[in-house]
């Protein structure tokens, strides 16, 4: 009996963003899926679909010219702060069905656990907080990094802010760490790359030490369907815990990129003597005594509601040719350099060899 495929209408769909990385991929994935876009964004990027409708504007000061238009949903990619998402669903409230909001798992107030679910406490930010937030300079490129510490607290207020403005009509997607090309943070870039730069390669801790990410591909698509469907309510969406370990990424980016690397191990106590910074100079480690349950989110609602994964192969395939493509010689944004590695490497060979010789 031939398979029967499911019939979707066509949608208009408003992406706050659109152009770098999450929101490049969100539109992609909604053109190839016959969708109209429209983008809301500064211009700061060179357009990536040039035959892609783009209003120009700041979130913070045009959301007028959004006004007089209907679309069956908004995506906002670029949500940092409580007072503009909520400007931002008040103009939208009565030009949307649907106002999907990509937040973080950064929401929760405890990531020390595993095996977070979207019951879980969420983080908090107190009025000092919030002020402080509310100062930070956002004319330039703005990241989490720009919010430090509370930028947990405030995707969570921003969650309940776009909910306070269109309750029941906000599908809050909470990703952990997006991998994949047009990646700007590089976070995994940096292990594609400099796997297939061989050579020594220092790697952080214990070998068997669990990793969790997914690729901005496969959480694009999903959103694209579960907008499709109406959906709303909010869901984890991350790779399957405890599926991936350190190693076996780093010697699936040596098989892909076919990469004569050796990786030498480095304990967490040399690491953290030498003050290496977990994430931004070391991607992808998360010091065992620290937020574990970063890398062990709760994601069987999403799964549940039809997310998938592509093989990590391909993953590592399709980022090592956006590299080479791309930027080759480009300093990365993340990762360790060269000298840096190389002292390391020298100190944990040292430290080796004493304690050998005391044996």
């Amino acid at each position: 009996m031939p398979v029967q495929k499911r019939c979707v209408k066509q949608m208009k769909l408003l992406i706050l963003g659109g152009t770098r990385f999450v929101g490049r991929h969100l539109a992609e994935a909604a053109l190839s899926r016959n969708h109209e876009v429209t983008l809301f964004n500064r211009g700061t990027h060179p357009p990536p679909f040039p035959n892609v409708e783009t209003i120009q504007g700041d979130r913070n000061h045009d959301l007028s010219k959004l006004e007089g238009r209907r679309w069956d949903a908004a995506i906002d990619t670029s949500g940092y702060l409580p007072r503009s998402v909520t400007a931002s669903a008040q103009v939208l409230s009565d030009a949307i069905g649907t106002y999907v909001f990509i937040s973080s798992v950064s929401v929760y107030a405890d990531l020390s656990q595993a095996d977070i679910t979207e019951t879980a406490p969420l983080a908090t930010l107190s009025s000092e907080q919030l002020e402080a937030a509310n100062q930070v300079d956002s004319s330039g490129e703005i990241s989490a990094v720009n919010y430090g510490k509370m930028y947990g607290g405030l995707k969570a207020r921003c969650e309940q802010a776009a909910q306070a403005v269109l309750p029941n009509r906000v599908l809050r997607i909470r990703p952990g760490l997006i991998v994949g090309p047009y990646d700007y943070t590089d976070r995994f870039t940096y292990w594609v790359s400099r796997i297939a730069r061989g050579g020594e390669v220092l790697a952080p801790g214990r070998p068997g030490r669990g990793v969790q990410f997914i690729d901005a591909r496969d959480l694009a698509e999903w959103t694209i369907s579960m907008i499709e469907r109406n959906s709303n309510g909010v869901y984890n969406a991350n790779g399957w815990p405890n599926s991936l370990t350190m190693e076996t990424v780093l010697e699936k980016c040596k098989t892909v990129s076919g990469s004569d690397a050796r990786i030498t191990w480095v304990s967490e106590s040399l690491l953290l003597a030498e003050e290496v910074a977990p994430w931004s100079e070391m991607p992808l480690w998360v010091p065992e005594d620290h937020k574990q349950g970063l890398m062990s989110i709760n994601c069987d609602k999403a799964v549940s509601a039809g997310l998938s994964f592509r093989p990590l192969d391909e993953t590592i395939a399709d980022v090592l040719n956006w590299i080479q493509s791309n930027h080759p010689h480009e300093e990365l944004k993340a990762g360790m350099d060269s000298a840096k590695e190389q002292l390391l490497l020298r100190k944990w060979h040292e430290m080796q060899l004493t304690a050998t010789a005391a044996d």
